[in-house]
C-alpha cells in the first residue's frame, strides 16, 4: 500500500509540468498574451508609403532570440529599396502578386538583374547577404507576405547605384536612403 506522502509527492511530480506550461502561456516580455490579433499588433511604415509592417512575433516586442515573422503589405507601385540582409530570409506569399529582383549571381556589375514572378500561394527565400528588391508590380491589388528572418535584431545595407549602374539595373532604381526596419 502507498502512503500518502508519496502520492502528494507523485501527484506533483506529474502536474508540475501542466502549471510550468500555465505559466509559459505568456509571452515574457512586456505581459503579452500568447495569442494574440494581427490587427491588434504595431504597425508602421518606415516612412515608406505604401507599405504597412506589422511584426507578429520578434526579437524585442516578444523577446525571441532565433526567428523573427513580419506580415508586410505593398499597396500598388509600392516596393523595398534594393537592399541585402545579415540573415537568411523566407516568403510566403499571401495575397496579390508582384516582382521579385534578384542581383545577378555572376557578381559583375553592372549587370541585369534576374526577374521573377511572385504570386499568391509562392515562396521564395534568400541566403545571407544576397541583394534583392520586392516590388508590387500589381495595379489593382495589394501583395501580402509572410516574411520569416534568422538571427534577429538583424543589419540591414541598402544598395546606392551609380549613375552607370543604374542604367542597366533601371527597373530597381530607388534614389532613397531608406533603412528597411532593423526590428521591431
Amino acid at each position: 500500500m502507498t502512503g500518502p506522502c508519496f502520492i502528494s509527492f507523485f501527484l506533483l511530480l506529474n502536474l508540475l509540468p501542466f502549471f510550468q506550461t500555465l505559466e509559459a502561456s505568456h509571452c515574457s516580455i512586456k505581459g503579452l498574451p500568447l495569442v494574440r490579433n494581427i490587427a491588434d499588433l504595431p504597425q508602421d511604415n518606415y516612412g515608406r508609403g505604401g507599405l504597412s509592417h506589422i511584426t507578429v512575433a520578434g526579437s524585442l516586442l516578444h523577446g525571441l532570440k532565433e526567428v523573427e515573422v513580419w506580415l508586410q503589405t505593398f499597396a500598388p507601385g509600392s516596393r523595398t529599396p534594393i537592399h541585402r540582409h545579415s540573415c537568411e530570409e523566407v516568403f510566403v506569399v499571401l495575397k496579390g502578386s508582384g516582382t521579385l529582383y534578384l542581383a545577378s549571381s555572376s557578381n559583375k556589375y553592372p549587370g541585369k538583374p534576374e526577374e521573377h514572378f511572385i504570386f499568391s500561394n509562392s515562396t521564395f527565400h534568400f541566403p545571407v547577404n544576397d541583394v534583392h528588391q520586392v516590388w508590387n508590380t500589381n495595379e489593382h491589388e495589394d501583395l501580402q507576405m509572410l516574411v520569416i528572418i534568422s538571427r534577429p535584431p538583424i543589419k540591414v545595407y541598402v544598395i546606392f547605384l551609380l549613375s552607370r549602374f543604374a542604367s542597366t539595373f533601371s527597373p530597381l532604381v530607388d534614389g532613397c536612403p531608406f533603412v528597411f526596419p532593423l526590428s521591431s
